[in-house]
């Protein structure tokens, strides 16, 4: 131990240095789903997981643009930022869409503050309980395909290594959609995006069913069926649409749920 070091010292560097495995991990992870048949849609509801815990927020969302250049909220981490997203994207004013509109970072953006720049959004995001937040635009050179939102319940400081590491997961997601294969061109990648989107809006569908048919959260009702869609095998997509279809697999995503309830 260097001479002056204390416990604290040790500390913190055990501190900074899980953090670095974790960080690590995380990429690792990121890079091993960008596979032959990946799954758009898992892929970015983990990216807004593990935003979640890497960067000291409290939510985490994903927005893409379809092919006319309008946004559409993809992946959430949690409910409630999936409907203050929405919110934002239907009243056309928020650090996401600033995000992308400019292609540039909006950080420790506080909501009190900024209220005369986004009215109605500020108003909503603090009714939700949020105090701050940021927006990472996801680009890949010239091309801009979406922003990353990050909701915190307290007032944030994203520091500028922080900042790095977020913007390096949005690049991340950026890479994925946009070089899968590394020879899409440009109308095939429109028409994945525009497939992912009509993806999230079934598995919303299936969530609303699951949380009905079970009495659960919606949050909850979205964690059983990707759980069971991991355990059998299937994409998430899939399964989705076989719930909306009255598939025998709702009871059985139920039940799962149930089970490890207990």
């Amino acid at each position: 131990m260097p001479a002056g070091a204390g416990a604290d010292g040790v500390k913190e560097l055990d501190v900074t240095d899980a953090r670095e495995r974790r960080l690590t991990a995380v990429f690792v992870e990121l890079a091993d789903t960008l596979v032959e048949d990946f799954d758009v849609i898992d892929f970015l509801d983990t990216l807004t997981v593990r935003c979640v815990e890497l960067l000291a927020a409290d939510a985490a969302g994903v927005a893409l643009a379809d092919p006319r250049g309008r946004l559409q909220s993809a992946a959430a981490s949690m409910e409630q930022a999936r409907l203050l997203e929405l919110f934002e994207l239907q009243t056309d004013a928020g650090p996401c869409i600033d995000a992308y509109r400019s292609g540039k970072p909006v950080v420790n953006a506080d909501l009190t503050a900024n209220e005369e720049r986004w009215p109605r959004f500020a108003t909503a995001a603090r009714e939700a309980g949020f105090a701050s937040v940021h927006a990472l635009p996801m680009r890949l050179r010239g091309q801009i395909i979406g922003a990353l939102n990050l909701f915190c319940i307290q007032a944030s400081d994203l520091n500028g290594r922080d900042q790095r590491v977020g913007q390096a997961l949005a690049d991340i997601a950026t890479i994925g959609i946009l070089q899968h294969r590394g020879t899409q061109q440009a109308e095939i990648v429109t028409q994945q995006l525009q497939t992912a989107l009509n993806s999230r809006l079934i598995i919303e569908q299936a969530k609303g069913i699951l949380a009905e048919r079970g009495d659960l959260t919606m949050d909850h009702a979205f964690e059983a069926m990707r759980t069971y869609a991991r355990q059998t095998h299937q994409r998430l997509s899939d399964l989705a649409r076989a719930i909306t279809e009255h598939s025998s697999q709702t009871a059985e995503i139920l039940t799962d749920a149930a089970s490890r309830e207990c």
